[in-house]
């Protein structure tokens, strides 16, 4: 394993956890901000009010009465995922791909009995999966309809689309390919891939999984360099204009491609990671004193993406 010193780190424009904290955060995202990002039903009702697509809310189940009605509810439901609205880290996730008579689906073929699903619901009310473990509710989501265009780049998962937006400008985006090792999350500390986009074009720069290169889908064999965002600019667009939306300077956009309905809006998080950064081969700080040099330029989202596309495309200050 290789391990890089402090000032090797910085020389490449790596951004740490510290200064991610301390700067990129602290200076740029208002506490009194994240509740519009930290509880999902809040971000849906801010993109609604936007006009921006994301996966239709079905039901909420508020008390463990809600629970017990579970079984009446779900009878009509089509495919569908329940979420905490205040988790993080992508756990509590529950996906029903369909019914086997009495029993729940899930995307890869395991079943799932009433008993389980209720249990998962009641957990997620208690904040088993919840920020700080605190009382939550459980979110019914429609479950995304997943584009062939990205068929065999992951396993049972939908892949989605992380752009980090800093002051408005996407800044830079991967990947998160859901693999067996993550269990179908699209979780990589859980063994999901991570594979850098050029932020300019929507293609493939690099993969890695578990932090070491790779080139392939570990389950699917697909070669990880032919990925490629279809209609990429609306997926920067998108990312862009959810600056105005929050009023966060350092956001992170996950954004699916629904097969009916194109990009969606899936979560907004006011706490990015910074694995993107080795999924890119380079680091965030060259392009965040690029937009820092800018100053205060007024630019539409649509132009805020357009200049981050010219520009990144082929960015001399990248050499991490």
């Amino acid at each position: 394993m290789f391990f890089a010193s402090p000032a090797q780190l910085k020389k490449a424009g790596i951004v740490g956890m510290n200064r991610r904290n301390v700067v990129l955060i602290a200076q740029n995202n208002p506490r009194k901000l994240y509740p519009l990002v930290d509880d999902k039903l809040k971000t849906k009702v801010i993109l609604a009010k936007a006009g921006i697509s994301a996966p239709r809310l079905l039901g909420v189940v508020k008390t463990q009465g809600n629970v017990r009605e579970l079984e009446a509810f779900l009878e009509t439901c089509p495919p569908f995922v329940i979420k905490p609205a205040r988790g993080s880290g992508g756990k509590g996730i529950l996906v029903i791909g369909g019914r086997d008579g009495k029993a729940f689906l899930k995307p890869g073929g395991a079943r799932v009995t009433l008993q389980e699903v209720k249990r998962h619901a009641s957990n997620t009310l208690s904040g088993l999966f919840s920020l700080g473990g605190n009382n939550d509710v459980a979110m019914i989501e429609e479950m995304v309809e997943f584009s062939s265009a990205f068929t065999g780049f992951s396993y049972q998962g939908v892949p989605d689309i992380r752009v980090i937006v800093y002051k408005g400008y996407p800044i830079m985006a991967m990947t998160r390919l859901s693999t067996e090792d993550s269990d179908g999350k699209a979780n990589l500390h859980q063994g999901a891939v991570g594979v850098g986009i050029d932020i300019g074009t929507g293609h493939a720069l690099k993969a890695v999984q578990f932090d070491r290169p790779v080139t392939r889908h570990p389950d699917t064999g697909k070669d990880l360099s032919t990925f490629s965002v279809p209609d990429w600019s609306a997926f920067v667009d998108l990312a862009a204009r959810c600056y105005e939306i929050t009023g966060l300077g350092y956001l992170g956009v996950d954004i699916v491609l629904d097969m009916n309905k194109g990009p969606m809006i899936l979560e907004l998080n006011a706490r990015p990671g910074l694995a993107i950064q080795v999924a890119n081969g380079y680091g965030l700080q060259p392009r965040v004193d690029l937009i820092d040099g800018e100053g205060q330029k007024r630019r539409s989202p649509s132009a805020r993406a357009l200049f981050a596309m010219e520009t990144f495309r082929a960015f001399a200050g990248d050499d991490a």
